[in-house]
């Protein structure tokens, strides 16, 4: 079936690698940025976040979107065959495709696109059982609310949503992208009110990585913007 792939790898280093030589860490920057700038022209959209200073467990993440997906074993290869990757865990990971939306007219899946906003937070979750009993109307009613509220009342936040029933733990993939974390926290606390929100379970089953967003903010070092994570994009690779 036609679509795309939609993956995000979060990346932890282990906290000795920033005590070896700078100029060692720098060539395993170096190397591990060549590899994602190789194969960016593969992809969609192959993006690099920090998560540094505000998650503990995760330092920062690809946002990899592919029609193949073959390419994301491939560049998972390619980057554990990199001196970097030695000192590297992957706390969580987190795969998702596209599809048409049940709530919506349209018939084929939305290409996912990014639109270059400074923020992202992914959302992992699943809905209760007790969602899927409802009769079709009732889950549309429930749906049209949700939607309304998000384009109306927060039209400056862009909501990226993929579905990974039986090829993850969590069932939904939501990525929100925003001009300030804030303006995500205000949209979520909003939606508590939704009738929706009552068949939203924040935590996968199963799986202990869905626990909470991860809060992402995109690279600053270079003032470029194309979907390529160069070599100078030094929020591709642990910070120092």
């Amino acid at each position: 079936m036609e679509g795309q792939y939609v993956a995000y790898t979060f990346y932890r280093v282990d906290p000795a690698w920033r005590r070896l030589p700078a100029e060692e860490r720098q060539a395993h920057k170096d190397a591990f940025a060549e590899v994602v700038d190789d194969f960016a022209e593969r992809f969609d959209h192959l993006r690099a976040y920090t998560t540094t200073g505000v998650r503990p467990e995760t330092d920062f993440f690809l946002w990899k979107i592919t029609p193949r997906y073959d390419d994301l074993g491939e560049l998972g290869a390619a980057l554990n065959g990199t001196p970097l990757a030695g000192w590297l865990e992957t706390p969580h990971s987190y795969l998702a495709t596209t599809k048409a939306s049940h709530y919506t007219s349209a018939r084929k899946a939305r290409k996912i696109t990014p639109h270059g906003l400074p923020y992202l937070v992914v959302y992992p979750f699943v809905k209760v059982r007790p969602w899927y009993a409802l009769g079709e109307g009732e889950r549309q009613r429930a749906m049209d609310e949700h939607m309304v509220i998000g384009r109306e009342e927060f039209p400056g936040i862009r909501n990226h949503t993929t579905y990974s029933f039986g090829i993850d733990d969590q069932e939904f993939m939501t990525a929100f992208e925003c001009d300030e974390p804030a303006d995500f926290m205000h949209l979520m606390l909003r939606l508590r009110d939704s009738e929706a929100s009552a068949a939203t379970s924040r935590s996968a089953r199963r799986s202990p990585r869905s626990t909470a967003p991860q809060l992402a903010s995109r690279p600053r070092v270079s003032s470029r913007r194309s979907s390529s994570c160069g070599r100078r994009r030094t929020a591709a690779t642990p910070q120092a």
